[in-house]
């Protein structure tokens, strides 16, 4: 009796339309070709995830020509830059304040966040980093949602886009936020 493993990529259902795979399955396709795990990382033409050090060295991210910063981590007990860190450097800044816990509600951050990165790489020659504390949960949350909201990927496109050029591991509660705006988008579409 053979038993047919069926690709993360070819993920679709009895009517031939993508399903949103199961948390499991999802943590397997963010293992099997981890990238870098550098402080910093183009995981996108534009739209770099990166840690706390990316975020706080400015003559490496005026070198790169970022042009915006979306800081996942924002807040005093997180890290703290602030759009004052970067005066002078012509560097627009967003911040979120998120908490790298699986209870934390990241979602509504989604739109606003999905927004930022899209006007910084709408502009001519704009660049994005997204971070925060270690560039594994928030951050790549935040971009994995822009990704299926702005440029219209499932959330297995996403991870499968992402996870070679970065090491990145949403926590458990952030991933089934983005399975739940995966479905959600997915019933979109099909409706149209």
């Amino acid at each position: 009796m053979h038993h047919r493993r069926v690709s993360l990529t070819d993920q679709v259902g009895e009517k031939g339309r993508y399903e949103t795979p199961p948390t499991s399955d999802l943590y397997r396709l963010l293992w099997i070709n981890p990238g870098s795990s550098s402080h910093m990382d183009e995981v996108r033409p534009g739209i770099y995830i990166g840690d706390l050090y990316a975020a706080k060295d400015k003559p490496m991210l005026q070198a790169l020509n970022i042009s915006h910063v979306l800081n996942a981590a924002h807040g005093k007990y997180n890290v703290n830059t602030g759009a004052s860190y970067y005066r002078g450097t012509n560097i627009e800044y967003l911040g979120v304040e998120a908490f790298d816990m699986p209870n934390f509600d990241i979602s509504p951050f989604f739109h606003s966040a999905a927004k930022f990165i899209k006007n910084a790489v709408s502009t001519p020659g704009g660049k994005v980093l997204v971070h925060c504390a270690m560039g594994l949960s928030r951050s790549s949350t935040l971009v994995l949602a822009y990704l299926m909201m702005e440029e219209k990927m499932t959330l297995v496109e996403a991870i499968t886009a992402v996870a070679p050029h970065r090491n990145i591991c949403p926590n458990t509660g952030f991933l089934e936020q983005l399975r739940t705006l995966d479905t959600q988008l997915q019933n979109r579409h099909s409706a149209i």
